[in-house]
């Protein structure tokens, strides 16, 4: 299991409470697809055909072909943005980021003024790669539309790829002012604070959301983590012991909780935490791991072995379960024990071509078939 610094190991946590990465929708459908065409285009029947039989291939699943037609449309009618706009938002839905892009570029060359045209390039040149035109085209679908929250928060997106920490914080402030108590956007903003390894703003974000929400399970676990990172161990546990009382039979707070603690160096409370998991879900294999690992790194063979035991009919495939266990039987002298759950390790690092693995466990046995 590698080993994450605090800062990481707490930033990942704080994403997977809520949102790794606030995923902003494309348009709604109806409002990208070209249904209607202007009076001066009713007479023209080829290019309401073409629309028509587009829009049935659309409500059939089929957008390759959609396109295909919506094309032979806009060669029809060049100076309908909402034809182009419609062959961005297939593309985009096909996965076809720059297509999308260049599809939306030319709705914007017919209709500057849309925000949604903007909005929709943001996401598609995002999904590209293309962080800095996205957040150019994100910001003047807010200058458009200054209610529009996706659009925020798909600048915030960009600008966090970018490094661009302040950038993301002013912009989730922007959302704020529009939607003053969204926790989701003060945890985005402690996390950023906690990025530039700035604790004390963090906790002030997080202790803020406390006030909107004082029981609300994922604000504990964040302040409770800021504290820790901020050098006060005493603040940060209790946090997580309020946490605790907020989702007593809640597996994966205890599983959260453990993994700080694990990683800031505190063993024994992080045990007591991944034990508490394991009450409230006897089979979390992610808590067995590291109950494992931690009574393997305090010496305490006897229940690291039926740790391990028990972690393997969870997860027989698990090949490090198999090697911990061979290491807790060997402190325990158990030889002939230990070499059949080492073969075993073995053997599935070889079916997993886990080079490293192979290496261990191959050292491991060496030693082993020296005592027989």
């Amino acid at each position: 299991m590698k080993k994450l610094t605090l800062l990481q190991q707490t930033l990942f946590l704080l994403l997977s409470l809520f949102f790794s990465v606030v995923a902003t929708p494309l348009p709604e459908i109806a409002e990208a697809m070209p249904t209607l065409v202007s009076s001066r285009q009713q007479y023209n029947q080829q290019l309401n055909d073409l629309l028509h039989q587009a829009r049935e291939f659309v409500d059939a699943g089929d957008y390759e072909e959609a396109v295909a037609i919506y094309k032979e449309a806009a060669e029809l009618e060049q100076g309908n943005p909402k034809i182009f706009s419609g062959i961005g938002y297939l593309q985009a839905s096909l996965g076809k980021f720059q297509d999308a892009a260049a599809a939306y570029k030319k709705a914007i060359a017919l209709e500057p003024e849309n925000p949604n045209f903007h909005y929709a390039l943001g996401y598609s040149l995002a999904n590209a790669g293309d962080n800095a035109g996205a957040a150019t085209a994100y910001r003047r679908a807010t200058k458009l539309n200054r209610e529009n929250i996706n659009a925020y928060f798909g600048l915030a997106i960009t600008l966090l790829r970018q490094k661009d920490y302040q950038g993301a914080i002013e912009t989730y402030e922007k959302i704020l002012e529009i939607e003053p108590d969204n926790l989701t956007v003060y945890q985005l903003i402690g996390a950023a604070w906690l990025e530039q390894e700035n604790a004390e703003e963090a906790i002030k974000v997080f202790q803020k959301a406390a006030e909107i929400a004082p029981n609300e399970t994922r604000i504990q676990l964040s302040l409770g983590t800021a504290w820790l990172i901020h050098g006060d161990e005493m603040a940060g546990l209790a946090a997580f012991e309020k946490a605790v009382k907020l989702a007593p039979r809640n597996p994966d707070i205890h599983l959260q909780i453990g993994q700080i603690l694990e990683s800031k160096g505190n063993l024994s409370s992080a045990l007591k935490a991944f034990r508490r998991a394991v009450s409230a879900q006897p089979d979390l294999v992610e808590a067995q791991e590291y109950i494992g690992k931690i009574l393997l790194a305090q010496e305490q063979y006897v229940p690291a072995v039926v740790t391990y035991r028990r972690l393997i009919e969870l997860a027989p495939e698990n090949a490090q379960a198999h090697y911990n266990l061979g290491v807790a039987l060997k402190k325990r002298s158990r030889v002939t024990e230990a070499l059949t759950a080492i073969e075993k390790a073995l053997e599935l690092y070889q079916t997993q071509r886990d080079n490293e693995g192979i290496e261990q466990t191959e050292s491991l046995l060496k030693q082993l078939q020296e005592f027989l």
